[in-house]
């Protein structure tokens, strides 16, 4: 789950629209670090995942890539533990629940990969050791970088140009392996979130619970319930329609411009049609999700 597509446009939007943009912001800034250093150390590593037999392989998808680290291993780390951490700044609740719910998700995910056979002991140990070192980097700087984030002029550019070039500057392999589009869709998303959090910031209407923090959640009612499924229902179909509108248009014109049919699927791997298309619909979709949506809600009274 939080290594594929659903995940992408799913839970982290879930967060943004019924929890707290804050929230959504740190874990999204936090995942596309973590992602795009576990992507390209396998690509510069080359180190092959566990061998068919011994081991049986329930996953196929990603079999072509290399293994370490375990990408997988690494996300449910760093989102479970930047969600901990981020949350307590923002939201009453008992710290050990919270702890051990990190732990658990993180440990799931992370055994999930070897009982699938995608990943040896050693891939997934050195993906949490890595998550844990990034976390322990950049914990003391993120109140700074939140700051600069949303107050800098400078910020979305730095949030598009920086991610955009190092898609492009990813490692070259001698075989196509799905890592570099994969990584592709997680820095276009990244970017357009921030993006949208800079211009949401700029137009002094953010979406974020008014505080003081860290706020008291009420009780789960059936009405509140009701709410948040209505709202993800809303902001999936419009995030759903952006990614198909995207694609369809920013595939057609560079296929177009390279003189290639959009049938060509090999033609569609090329680093300047595959990098181009993801990003620019990934960066849509960020943006969407951060500016357009929360605004619908405000239109058809959900918030």
């Amino acid at each position: 789950m939080l290594g594929n597509e659903i995940f992408y446009i799913s839970f982290l939007p879930c967060i943004h629209w019924n929890l707290d943009p804050f929230l959504c912001r740190r874990l999204v800034n936090i995942w596309a670090v973590v992602m795009y250093i576990g992507q390209v150390m396998k690509d510069v590593l080359k180190l092959p995942r566990p061998t068919t037999p011994p081991v049986v392989k329930l996953e196929w998808r990603v079999d072509v890539e290399y293994g370490l680290p375990s990408t997988h291993a690494m996300a449910a780390t760093a989102i479970s533990f930047t969600l901990l951490l981020s949350a307590m700044e923002r939201v009453q609740f008992p710290f050990e629940l919270g702890l051990v719910l990190a732990v658990v998700l993180s440990a799931l995910v992370s055994l999930s990969r070897l009982y699938t056979g995608m990943h040896s002991a050693l891939d997934v140990i050195c993906g949490i050791l890595i998550s844990v070192l990034i976390l322990g980097v950049t914990y003391p700087h993120w109140r700074t970088l939140d700051f600069l984030q949303l107050n800098s002029p400078l910020s979305p550019v730095v949030a598009v140009v920086l991610p955009l070039y190092l898609c492009y500057k990813y490692p070259e392999l001698d075989h196509y392996s799905t890592t570099r589009g994969d990584t592709t869709i997680i820095m276009g998303a990244a970017a357009g979130c921030s993006v949208g959090y800079w211009a949401n910031q700029q137009l002094s209407l953010t979406f974020e619970p008014a505080g003081p923090f860290p706020v008291s959640l009420g009780p789960l009612t059936l009405a509140a319930f009701a709410l948040c499924v209505a709202r993800f229902a809303v902001g999936l179909a419009i995030v759903v329609l952006t990614r198909q509108t995207v694609r369809w248009v920013s595939l057609r014109l560079l296929c177009w411009s390279y003189g290639v049919m959009v049938t060509d699927i090999e033609a569609r791997r090329r680093k300047e049609i595959e990098v181009p298309y993801k990003f620019s619909t990934y960066l849509a979709i960020g943006v969407v999700n951060s500016v357009v949506v929360c605004r619908v809600f405000a239109l058809v009274g959900l918030l």
